[in-house]
């Protein structure tokens, strides 16, 4: 490997130089850590060179700066795969401006949530990655889902040859539609299972399977390795970041802004993996301003941010946008390994008193270089009011984690009268979540609990289809009739014996 080339490495400083490839296949470093590149890698044209490059085009060019190890035809290929007719729209992530404000819509793929776009690629990444690297076993993708994560990645690797795929997500911590479409899922290698706990539960007991050697161990007698599809993966990670710069050339060519220009991003985020790709396309020489974290009721980073103290010690809340209904922000490991100045000794101290405490707590001069961000949060009935306030106002309709956006980024504009042009990222369909949007557009309560509160959440589709005018995205038609496959409970600590009855091992 050059010198110069870039390549990945752990946060916790164990896994040596490795080629991101094999990062890929084992989603997490042997030693509890994450995946980081060695340098962030600049974007290398002006802005008026890129404006004319498609979405394909231009996540080939991305994609291809942080994976040396592949040839452009191979980026191209898995890109191609990627991004084709399963996206109802040929710009595959549309900015739309409503009001002042711009909304980049990440939902118009296969599940009609975000994790589309980047879940939509990774397969064909990984066994790309499996036979550059001679990989000859099955590779086990290994998830936890607080929602949406769980759907995108069974649909993308259904039935694709040389892996199997086992998620797990909270009964009782996704919205009715989300655990339909994980259950109806369809494919031969696909299994599903809910659990008894929260996200974190879930996620937890990933890692633990993950990092589980005896385990793993008895994984490569049977000729399977495990990897992850969860952010954690930074196959998964890097292709998030071309949207954040499609979406400043696509307000280059609206004449929105000239080159160079600064622009806000707002990112409503749980596991900080969508806001930490905006933070990577900052790095990169995106010209961002602040980066806006926004919280739900969960709001531990909107406490870091503010405080520089990381505590989890509380209790999780089950709200309306469910899918940031998270305390342990996995990615943020990767945000505290550059504010402290990529040593591996610090955040092994940070994360042991994490695991030990529930708690920890950054440096003065480490809280300094959180100056690019600003966090907020919104409550239940703020989140109602984001989405009243957008459809009453402009005819806009979003769903309820890009209420949650929408909310802290009108608060910031209050707080600060801060007037740069900004883009919120829309991660979710309204669809998804209709119960909480029909309420929020309902003329007052009273319509809600005569007309719509005793409906179930596919009834719910069509009644706001026909009080809005928007049709139901194509993934979500006829949900509610479609065969449950998959009707699997356990405890988190019989996680692993799913695993091994699902693998037959």
């Amino acid at each position: 490997m050059k010198e110069s080339e870039l390549y990945y490495r752990s946060t916790r400083g164990d896994a040596g130089h490795i080629p991101s490839a094999e990062a890929m296949i084992n989603g997490m470093a042997s030693d509890g850590g994450l995946f980081v590149p060695s340098f962030i890698p600049e974007i290398g044209m002006a802005f008026s060179g890129l404006s004319d490059m498609d979405y394909k085009s231009l996540a080939c060019y991305v994609i291809e700066k942080f994976l040396p190890d592949f040839s452009a035809e191979q980026i191209r290929q898995c890109v191609d795969n990627a991004y084709d007719k399963k996206f109802d729209t040929g710009l595959i992530a549309p900015v739309v401006k409503s009001g002042d404000t711009f909304f980049l819509e990440l939902y118009h793929g296969a599940t009609a949530a975000f994790k589309d776009m980047a879940l939509s690629i990774l397969p064909h990444l990984l066994t790309a990655s499996a036979r550059k690297t001679g990989l000859e076993k099955e590779i086990v993708i290994l998830t936890a889902t607080s929602g949406d994560t769980g759907k995108a990645a069974l649909d993308s690797f259904s039935d694709v040859k040389g892996t199997k795929i086992i998620v797990f997500y909270p009964k009782q911590g996704v919205s009715l539609i989300q655990e339909r479409q994980m259950v109806t899922q369809e494919g031969k290698n696909t299994f599903v299972c809910s659990i008894e706990g929260n996200f974190d539960d879930a996620q937890t007991g990933v890692k633990k399977i993950f990092n589980d050697r005896k385990f793993n161990e008895l994984l490569k007698e049977k000729n399977l390795v495990f990897s992850s599809a969860n952010s954690i993966n930074i196959g998964r990670l890097i292709p998030q970041i071309a949207y954040y710069i499609y979406a400043y050339l696509q307000l280059l060519r609206m004449n929105e802004v000239e080159e160079g220009e600064d622009i806000n991003l707002v990112v409503p985020t749980g596991n900080f993996g969508n806001i930490l790709a905006a933070y990577y396309a900052s790095l990169m020489g995106l010209p961002v301003q602040r980066l806006i974290c926004a919280s739900n009721e969960n709001n531990v980073l909107y406490d870091f941010i503010n405080t520089g103290v990381y505590d989890r010690k509380r209790q999780l809340k089950m709200t309306m946008s469910p899918s940031m209904d998270i305390l342990v922000s996995s990615n943020l490991e990767r945000l505290v390994y550059d504010l402290c100045e990529q040593d591996p000794a610090v955040i092994n101290s940070l994360y042991k008193d994490f695991s030990e405490k529930g708690v920890f707590q950054i440096t003065d001069e480490m809280k300094e270089k959180l100056n690019d961000f600003w966090a907020g949060f919104a409550t239940e009935e703020q989140t109602i009011e984001a989405i009243r306030d957008s459809f009453k106002k402009n005819n806009y309709l979003i769903d309820t984690h890009t209420a949650v956006g929408y909310h802290v980024y009108r608060e910031y504009r209050e707080i600060t009268s801060d007037r740069v042009k900004t883009v919120i990222a829309s991660t979710a369909s309204p669809f998804k979540f209709p119960r909480s949007v029909i309420r929020a557009i309902s003329r007052n309560d009273a319509e809600y609990e005569q007309d719509y509160k005793n409906l179930d959440e596919f009834a719910l589709l069509e009644k706001l289809s026909e009080l809005t005018g928007v049709e139901i995205p194509w993934p979500l038609r006829g949900i509610g009739s479609k065969k449950v496959l998959h009707n699997n409970f356990c405890r988190v600590d019989k996680m692993k014996d799913f695993v091994s009855d699902a693998l037959g091992i």
